[in-house]
């Protein structure tokens, strides 16, 4: 039976307006829905008075103007980033430019080449303030801890608001839908590691940066660990009909997919082929990628 994940796809919001959503926290929605960004990318706001800007968005001054709106009156005092794709980062500039900001970040951009199936790297973005695994930093009301997340991205960190006990977890892990493992900058193996990561703290919801909160955390990551193994099992299920190509592979595995997304369900196969192929359990005919042909080992 099909791992049953929890998905949460139901979503109030207005584009273009700052919105309270919890006690503190507050969201705005660029207007860039997409098969990648569902409604658009949710920037949050977390304090009052003198705040945290999390994810800025894409280059749009329609989006910052709009945030800068909902904000008058108040001081940006940092700028974070979970990573470096340009629905999330690119905004920072804008926002820096108005507001004189800082900016934190684990890193710039990788060395990714799944731009083409995603919304694409931001190789602009250098943070003005590196943060690294448990690396904390504060205003009035709130203690943010970084957590390195690698997987998705190399470069992607979930912020951790201690008080509220609240993971704003970026692409990592969300409601609407799973990841996009795209090699080589995203990794099965770090991926399936941060994850687990996740499992051993206490926040009580989540705040992807697209869709809605997740309100059962352990039981939505536990569901993808699961969801991901389930995709192994199908790629060796593939492999013991015979040796196969990754595009011969994915309509059989993600039949229940749009065609459209079947690139991004070649990256994310590849992705777990590669961890299969570095733990010895599958091999390949020429060097791994996406033309190779695989064949259990």
């Amino acid at each position: 039976m099909a791992v049953a994940i929890p998905y949460r796809r139901d979503m109030s919001f207005e584009y273009g307006r700052l919105e309270l959503i919890a006690p503190g926290l507050r969201r705005i929605v660029a207007r860039n829905p997409s098969a990648f960004t569902f409604h658009g990318t949710g920037t949050y706001v977390v304090g009052e008075g003198r705040v945290a800007v999390i994810d800025p968005g894409p280059r749009s001054q329609e989006h910052i103007d709009a945030l800068l709106d909902g904000l008058a009156g108040e001081t940006v005092s940092h700028i974070l980033i979970t990573h470096t794709h340009t629905d999330h980062s690119p905004g920072a500039a804008l926002l820096k430019a108005a507001t004189g900001a800082p900016t934190y970040g684990f890193g710039p951009h990788g060395s990714g080449v799944g731009d083409a199936v995603e919304e694409g790297g931001d190789r602009d973005f250098v943070p003005d303030h590196v943060m690294l695994d448990g690396d904390v930093t504060a205003g009035p009301g709130w203690t943010i801890e970084a957590v390195h997340t690698p997987g998705h991205t190399s470069n992607h960190l979930c912020f951790g608001w201690r008080e509220a006990k609240v993971l704003f977890t970026g692409d990592h892990v969300m409601g609407w839908s799973t990841s996009v493992i795209a090699p080589p900058d995203g990794d099965m193996a770090d991926y399936l590691a941060s994850l687990r990561k996740l499992l051993a703290r206490d926040d009580a919801v989540y705040w992807p940066t697209h869709g809605p909160a997740i309100t059962d955390p352990k039981a939505h990551v536990t569901a993808f660990l699961d969801h991901r193994a389930e995709r192994e099992a199908q790629i060796v299920a593939e492999l013991l009909k015979g040796p196969a190509a990754i595009m011969d592979m994915v309509p059989v595995i993600y039949a229940a997919v749009d065609a459209r997304l079947y690139p991004a369900a070649a990256r994310s196969t590849l992705a777990q082929l590669l961890h299969m192929h570095e733990t010895g359990r599958v091999a390949a005919d020429r060097p791994p990628g996406l033309d190779a042909v695989w064949r259990l080992a």
